[in-house]
């Protein structure tokens, strides 16, 4: 007998080509994807501007609590040092003297005198080229960069600053300069421009390294071109306060078996 299939009048059955199959998993995994897209999101907007400003929240929320904390800290180290000279009164005045150099030094101390201010600041959003034949800028054109407040700090230690703190904060050995985008972030807290960094020293040995650095010559290129910000403040006498964070320091380590 013949197969059903074969029959005269009904058209053969098509077959299954490798290339169709593999077509049908593509397809398959591709819902598969979108389904767990949809259930991680739980039915929201993974792109919506409520999460963003949920985040940015998030952010400034902690920025703040950092803030207290410092606060919080920097209290309980004066306390801490009223205790240590309690029990090292019966030191030595060189040792006295030299720990408190040692102190002075790290940062952990207010330190006053002559000084400047260098504040950085955006360009306006809608800024064009001041300059003929200079292109119009790029929206990276027209914001402040990590590189530009390393170059001034930079540039001021290399001027022999004796202290700098970058918007309140005290920087010592170990702190460092971030930014994501256009926010700054030190230290655990967040900073929006104007960027202002103040160092105690030398005035004419500060100003001098300022104008001798060629990262800083290239950002007034920008500054001329397009109208970023650029302040110097001179300052007769000036106060940085004492670093009050954590001295110590961390770094990872093998966990054993």
């Amino acid at each position: 007998m013949s197969n059903s299939a074969d029959s005269p009048g009904r058209p053969p059955r098509p077959r299954l080509r490798p290339v169709r199959l593999l077509t049908l998993v593509v397809f398959a995994l591709a819902g598969l994807l979108f389904w767990l897209s949809f259930d991680t999101a739980h039915g929201t907007n993974l792109r919506s501007d409520d999460s963003m400003l949920r985040l940015s929240d998030l952010i400034q929320e902690r920025s703040h609590k950092n803030g207290a904390q410092d606060g919080r800290n920097a209290a309980l180290r004066a306390q801490v040092d009223a205790l240590a000279r309690r029990e090292t009164s019966s030191a030595s005045t060189t040792e006295q003297t030299r720990l408190k150099g040692l102190e002075k030094s790290a940062g952990l101390d207010p330190l006053t005198g002559p000084g400047l201010t260098v504040t950085l600041m955006d360009a306006p959003p809608n800024a064009t080229a001041k300059i003929p034949g200079i292109p119009e800028p790029q929206p990276n054109d027209l914001v402040i960069h990590q590189q530009d407040l390393q170059a001034v700090v930079n540039a001021l230690w290399h001027g022999g600053a004796k202290g700098i703190k970058v918007m309140d904060q005290r920087l010592i050995s170990t702190s460092a300069v971030r930014c994501v985008g256009n926010t700054l972030i030190l230290q655990g807290r967040v900073y929006s421009p104007p960027y202002k960094i103040t160092a105690v020293g030398d005035r004419d040995a500060l100003n001098r390294a300022l104008t001798a650095s060629p990262a800083i010559q290239n950002y007034l290129q920008y500054v001329n071109a397009y109208g970023l910000g650029w302040k110097v403040d001179q300052h007769e006498a000036v106060t940085l306060p004492g670093y009050s964070g954590t001295v110590d320091l961390h770094y990872a380590q093998p966990v054993k078996p």
